[in-house]
């Protein structure tokens, strides 16, 4: 259990990597002009592999969960920790992947740019505070989690 624990907790840390750089630049992206955003937004190239950890950090996160029923103390933080990296991927895949669509990943600045950056910045930002609230509630579940002592 320690082992998934481990898995669960550093790929959630590394989940909220890209997720809080969005929320921490979130005040100065919103006040520059298009040509300006445009040329910013080409710092994302690559970005995507960051998938792998969502997907580690999710996968990990749900194996301990069903390993954690029937235990309570631990399990519920841990669900709720689940629950919040559900949530990052229903706000990627209903807001921030249709805007990378629309704007073919940020190289081509439609007239609606405002409303979509808004979409795509918040959508990240919002993010942010579920990858924040997911790795604190599997902190908390590491801290209720079963002690197995070892016979002496």
């Amino acid at each position: 259990m320690s082992g998934l624990y481990f898995v669960a907790l550093l790929s959630s840390a590394l989940a909220l990597v890209p997720t809080g750089a969005h929320l921490a630049e979130l005040a100065s992206k919103m006040q520059l002009g298009a040509s300006e955003y445009l040329v910013v937004q080409q710092i994302y190239r690559g970005w995507a592999l960051f998938g792998i950890v969502t997907f580690g950090a999710l996968a990990s996160t749900c194996v301990l969960t069903l390993r954690l029923r029937g235990y309570s103390p631990a399990f519920g933080p841990a669900l709720v920790a689940l629950l919040c990296l559900v949530g990052t991927q229903v706000l990627f895949w209903a807001f921030t992947f249709p805007v990378n669509q629309e704007t073919d990943n940020w190289t081509v600045m439609p007239a609606a740019w405002g409303m979509l950056r808004a979409r795509w910045e918040y959508s990240h930002a919002a993010a942010a505070v579920l990858n924040v609230a997911a790795l604190g509630s599997l902190i908390v579940s590491v801290l209720r989690r079963p002690i197995v002592r070892a016979p002496s």
